[in-house]
């Protein structure tokens, strides 16, 4: 395992679990803390044992945004240059494993765009989400502004950009960004188990209906069924999709080799 300075990681059977570790400054996402993100991302998107990852942070915060300290000096000039904020920032959106947000605490600006480049986010009952970066006088700028209308409407994404207020986790499971609320104690339990569930499935399967889902949010209606289409034949090559109807014609339990 490597020696991470600014995340922690740990592997549960077929899970792997990142959780972001700079409890003084709340895990403000800085650019050593992506990278070193990048990097156990890749980590685990290489390990053929691994199924689901589950990326997490403290009981106070999961990110409470972007490290302004950092960026606070920056010019126009320096944060074009340098491409600030996409390189490294866009790696959660683009692993091909699925992946978990256990968010609790705060998941504010950067915190909450990174919560919705996951797969899905399951919250504890402590959770705020929001963008606050209006009272920055700035805007989104790792997807808040695009994934947060996509997620919950346009009337709820302008009245947290436009205000920069919190949401309780009540809030954003009922507009749709959160697929559930569970009790703090329970979070991670929860949250663990519902990857190990996944990373029980054929691999290659997760992978594509990953895949197919996230091209509902890219495309018209008519070539997202298409594409489902396509994809669903696809998986026709798949000795586990073979494996699997014959387990259940069988009435025994499918034996996956991930292939």
């Amino acid at each position: 395992m490597a020696d991470y300075q600014n995340i922690r990681t740990e592997i549960r059977g077929r899970v792997g679990i990142i959780r972001l570790d700079r409890p003084k400054s709340l895990n403000a996402l800085c650019a050593d803390l992506v990278r070193e993100l990048g990097q156990a991302l890749d980590a685990f998107e290489d390990d053929a044992a691994i199924g689901c990852m589950v990326l997490t942070g403290s009981e106070r915060a999961f990110a409470a945004g972007a490290d302004i300290k950092e960026m606070k000096d920056k010019t126009y000039q320096d944060v074009f240059l340098e491409d600030f904020i996409t390189v490294g920032w866009e790696k959660v959106s683009r692993v091909r494993k699925p992946i978990i947000a256990a968010v609790a605490g705060f998941a504010l600006g950067g915190g909450c765009e990174m919560a919705m480049m996951c797969d899905f986010i399951i919250a504890a009952d402590n959770a705020r989400f929001g963008q606050p970066e209006i009272t920055l006088g700035t805007i989104p700028g790792a997807g808040g502004t695009q994934r947060l209308p996509r997620f919950i409407g346009k009337s709820k994404a302008m009245d947290l950009v436009l205000t920069g207020r919190m949401m309780d986790a009540a809030e954003a499971e009922r507009c749709g960004l959160v697929s559930r609320v569970v009790p703090l104690a329970q979070l991670m339990d929860d949250a663990i188990a519902t990857a190990e569930k996944i990373a029980g499935m054929s691999l290659p399967a997760t992978m594509v209906a990953k895949e197919a889902v996230n091209r509902a949010f890219e495309t018209t209606l008519d070539e997202g069924i298409r594409f489902e289409r396509r994809t669903f034949h696809a998986t026709f090559a798949f000795d586990d999709r073979a494996e699997g109807m014959a387990a259940f014609a069988d009435k025994r339990k499918a034996i996956w080799k991930h292939r």
